[in-house]
């Protein structure tokens, strides 16, 4: 519903903003910008996703060997401890707690086909030790959060952009993506036990947090010491090293489990071309939408906009040009989506507003929308301190976005 009313959106002011153009200043080609914008963004919304099928096929293949294999158990037993510190409502052999943690490990994975309806399983779940069914409870409200703080250890699919625009090196977002993506998380934690006053000073807690802010903030302190040109080299190197890692310990994983690991990777493989397909009617739509926005001048009337209450500010403005995709994002993504490809197939795959773009992108998840599936599908009407929490969780990343690029990219 939100993504409608973004369409058309889109639509309705580019026709304003053309028509005042037209009328006031005369200009007589902006309407034919405006149609050819959208029939290029329709053949780039095609292209796109046609070229998407190979490493969608392999990607799939390989999600289907770790999920079959029992990666998605395992990373379940890891955060097993931290979890129960911060759903205390949860009896400890609720079956909620194993759909929260699978969940969990599915989206850190990039398992979106996988981590939905366990979300809803879990959501169900929680909702039936919910004693007011109209009003979230605190659990349903922490993992809401943390789902909308769009933690992920591999963001497949911004790299499958990237390749398919001609990065040079498409993976080099990864660890600036899972920097800001964790510190989108640890705020939106933060965030919910403040309000639920969860004791964040349990040393379970202190140890899982800990641990993570401290190689974070390793990762931050030595990249500021070393020339720019290092940070990308050892970004990408060290990027390419844990993907690889990540791939190989699937299939290790799965082999001594006695799965079979070749027709494992075919049965998950098939599923690529279909994804592939069922993209292209929704990117070509949003594409068509942002092509009609931009050459009408309504993007460049928004961009400037913000640009110079930043000058005015004294703040640096290099980073203006990618903020449409950050605030797209929690309304919805399919249309940051559009954006993020939309602003590298303008700026440049590689240039620092594109891997920005793919920054905000990446760093947190489509908070109105899951707000609208996970709560809706239970019926809860009264979401309490949720939304609040989750805009605290997509604010901070979208600042540490912005932070770390400058760090790795400027």
């Amino acid at each position: 519903m939100v993504l409608n009313y973004i369409w058309i959106a889109f639509f309705v002011v580019a026709f304003i903003v053309g028509a005042v153009k037209f009328i006031f200043f005369g200009d007589s080609v902006v309407f034919g910008s405006m149609i050819n914008g959208a029939f290029d963004m329709a053949k780039l919304g095609f292209e796109l996703s046609i070229g998407l099928t190979g490493v969608m096929t392999l990607w799939l293949g390989f999600m289907k060997v770790a999920e079959n294999g029992g990666m998605v158990k395992v990373l379940s037993r890891l955060v097993s401890p931290l979890f129960s510190k911060l759903f205390p409502e949860i009896p400890k052999n609720h079956p909620a707690n194993g759909s929260i943690m699978m969940n969990i490990a599915a989206n850190m994975l990039g398992l979106d086909n996988a981590a939905t309806p366990l979300g809803l399983k879990a959501m169900k779940e929680l909702h039936e030790l919910n004693p007011n069914k109209e009003t979230a409870s605190n659990s349903q409200i922490m993992f809401m959060v943390l789902n909308a703080s769009g933690l992920t250890i591999i963001p497949i699919s911004i790299m499958v952009y990237r390749a398919q625009l001609g990065a040079a090196n498409p993976s080099d977002v990864f660890l600036p993506i899972l920097i800001a993506t964790f510190c989108s998380t640890l705020a939106g934690i933060i965030a919910v036990s403040i309000y639920q006053k969860i004791n964040l000073l349990n040393k379970v807690v202190i140890a899982y947090i800990g641990i993570f802010t401290l190689l974070i903030s390793a990762l931050i302190w030595y990249f500021t010491t070393i020339p720019i040109e290092k940070v990308n080299i050892i970004s990408s190197v060290v990027s390419n090293v844990i993907i690889f890692g990540i791939i190989i310990s699937f299939i290790v994983l799965a082999f001594f489990k006695k799965i079979n690991v070749y027709e494992t990777f075919i049965e998950g493989a098939k599923d690529g071309f279909n994804v592939a397909i069922k993209i292209i009617p929704y990117l070509v739509a949003i594409l068509v939408a942002i092509g009609v926005f931009r050459e009408s001048g309504a993007m460049d009337f928004l961009v400037r906009g913000i640009s110079k209450l930043f000058i005015f500010l004294g703040i640096d403005t290099d980073f203006v040009q990618s903020l449409p995709v950050a605030i797209m994002k929690p309304l919805s993504g399919s249309g940051a989506r559009g954006l993020m490809v939309d602003t590298m197939n303008t700026y440049g795959v590689d240039s620092f507003v594109g891997r920005l773009s793919c920054m905000f992108q990446g760093a947190s998840d489509t908070t109105f929308y899951i707000l609208a599936v996970y709560f809706g599908s239970v019926g809860v009407k009264h979401t309490r301190h949720a939304v609040g929490c989750a805009l605290i969780a997509d604010l901070v990343g979208l600042l540490t976005a912005i932070f770390i690029a400058y760090l790795f990219f400027h």
